[in-house]
């Protein structure tokens, strides 16, 4: 069974939701050659405990960190380590907050200075997919018109689309039903009903689809080592249609503010 939320608990996944868009935020302003991905994690760890909640992906089946953290051509699922950030890198930071019993779910791509045009334009194409799969996200549809909306246009301008991984629903549960896969046909899937509330997460490759998982049982990477870039917002399926629930405002803001990251390609 699809979890259907009531409006009350739509409003504190919303919650959860917009805390974790502050927490990337607070990241994005300290992002710069020579940080650890490490540091960026206590940071966030420590932002999130401030706030009267709990990270969630900290322990989850074992995941030892508060954020993913994914450099380059790893896909999602990095691992924070004493890795420096460099001029030109890609970086991926997927963060997830429980709060009020619910949690929320977002992740945004940063091109740190140096990144170069290719980088850049991967970056605008997989948000181009994200807002194109929440258009889609309406009370009726299904879930393969999400699907379809993402693959059509990342293939459209000639990059591989993740199909190992998929979007999710949440609420209660970090992972819930259904899966939200980023390929797939019109038409197709899981009946779109109000109060379903669904993490929509295009991870969109410059190169080929296929990708590998590392030895720590955790990263997954691009098997042609080319980059990759994650985006991805929590929605909520309403009688108005598609209400996104977290929001990369203050994230733009913070970027806006850091020299060291550029905002496009």
């Amino acid at each position: 069974m699809i979890p259907i939320k009531t409006r009350h608990e739509i409003a504190l996944i919303k919650e959860s939701s917009l805390l974790v868009g502050k927490t990337l935020a607070a990241v994005a302003a300290e992002i710069r050659p020579g940080i650890s991905t490490k540091l960026l994690d206590t940071l966030a760890e420590t932002f999130i405990k401030d706030h009267g909640a709990t990270p969630s992906f900290k322990g989850y089946r074992g995941f030892p960190f508060s954020l993913c953290i994914s450099v380059n051509e790893v896909v999602v699922h990095g691992m924070p380590s004493e890795y420096l950030i460099r001029e030109g890198d890609l970086v991926s930071v997927d963060c997830g907050v429980f709060k009020n019993g619910f949690h929320g779910d977002s992740a945004f791509s940063f091109l740190v200075d140096g990144a170069g045009t290719e980088a850049g334009r991967l970056c605008r194409v997989t948000r181009e997919c994200l807002t194109r799969a929440i258009e889609m996200a309406s009370a009726g549809n299904r879930v393969g018109d999400i699907s379809y909306a993402v693959q059509s246009h990342a293939e459209q301008h000639g990059y591989g689309v993740v199909r190992e991984l998929v979007g999710h629903g949440v609420g209660r549960n970090l992972h819930e039903k259904p899966e939200v896969p980023n390929y797939g046909k019109k038409g197709q899937g899981p009946v779109l009903k109000e109060g379903m509330v669904l993490a929509i997460e295009p991870m969109i490759n410059m190169g080929e689809r296929q990708v590998v998982q590392e030895r720590d049982g955790w990263t997954i990477r691009t098997r042609d080592r080319k980059p990759s870039a994650h985006f991805e917002h929590t929605v909520a399926i309403t009688s108005e249609g598609p209400m996104v629930l977290s929001s990369f405002e203050d994230i733009e803001t913070a970027i806006q503010n850091n020299k060291h990251i550029k905002q496009k390609d």
